[in-house]
């Protein structure tokens, strides 16, 4: 992969964005669905959407969600999808090159993962209170990039658990030190402010969350509106229609684009600087989604 390895996080997530027009529609393909709120229709992993037009377009881009194709509006391959068919297969696609077609989409699912890791990484780095908090980011982010540097055989021997659960505990070191100067955990977690807690439907306008521990909460539906969100940590939290009116994720721990795309927001939303606001936030019926595809 060939990004800038700067300091600065949003140039190192520059290559972490998806790019349709350079990939063969492989999130429309690889992966399967199955009939629910976020899709009207079963589709096996595998298998082409039947949106797909020949040309590795959406037919029906425009009109997503009101179709019910909200979960391909909040899906993100954090640029995975252009690596796999530009860089590891060059250029071929899975249609012209049937013979590729498993280990492309194989190869598609470990490297999403991968990107995914690389999202967080970069962040954890910059914003480590320690050095050596720093430098054990900065060195997984070398060991993933050395993985996508090489061959699809190595890419798909790689252990990826193994990779996430090192890479996890470091975004929780790095996110003890960010939050250390807020709220202690032992007051937050009597408020009910602890990881993986279920927040759904909660209003939490009362509350203070600078600082608080949400990594992998449940925030369905929560009324977050107006809050800020200063250094509080959001990595995995499920904010399906939360409400963001207003709130400042500015500064926030963790936050991805997936995660913007499925709440509810406005003009007032304040996120962080290298993610996007998402159209329906602004009364369109699209949503967001990858917009080469329109």
């Amino acid at each position: 992969m060939t990004t800038d390895r700067s300091t600065d996080p949003t140039a190192d997530r520059s290559a972490l964005r998806a790019d349709c027009a350079n990939c063969a529609a492989l999130c429309c393909t690889a992966f399967g669905f199955q009939r629910s709120a976020d899709f009207p229709v079963d589709k096996p992993a595998g298998t082409p959407c039947r949106n797909l037009t020949a040309g590795f377009s959406c037919s029906v881009h425009d009109s997503l969600r009101p179709r019910g194709f909200r979960g391909c509006t909040v899906f993100d391959c954090f640029g995975a999808g252009q690596y796999v068919s530009q860089e590891l297969f060059g250029g071929r696609n899975w249609r012209d090159h049937p013979e590729v077609r498993s280990g492309m989409f194989r190869a598609f699912a470990v490297a999403r993962q991968l990107h995914e890791l690389l999202w967080y990484l970069a962040e954890a780095r910059t914003r480590a209170v320690g050095p050596e908090t720093a430098a054990q980011a900065a060195a997984l982010e070398q060991q993933v990039r050395a993985v996508l540097d090489g061959d699809v055989d190595g890419l798909l021997d790689h252990d990826v658990q193994r990779t996430h659960a090192a890479v996890r505990d470091t975004l929780v070191e790095v996110s003890a030190e960010v939050r250390g100067g807020f709220l202690a955990d032992d007051v937050a977690d009597q408020a009910g402010l602890r990881p993986g807690a279920d927040l759904a439907g909660r209003d939490l306008r009362s509350l203070r969350l600078t600082g608080a521990d949400l990594r992998g909460a449940s925030l369905i539906a929560a009324d977050l509106r107006g809050t800020d969100l200063a250094s509080a940590d959001l990595l995995g939290a499920d904010l399906r229609d939360a409400r963001l009116d207003g709130a400042d994720l500015s500064t926030a721990l963790f936050v991805s684009q997936p995660q913007v795309d499925a709440a509810r927001g406005d003009h007032d939303t304040r996120l962080p600087a290298d993610l996007r606001r998402p159209g329906h936030w602004e009364g369109t019926t699209g949503g967001r989604a990858c917009p080469s595809l329109c």
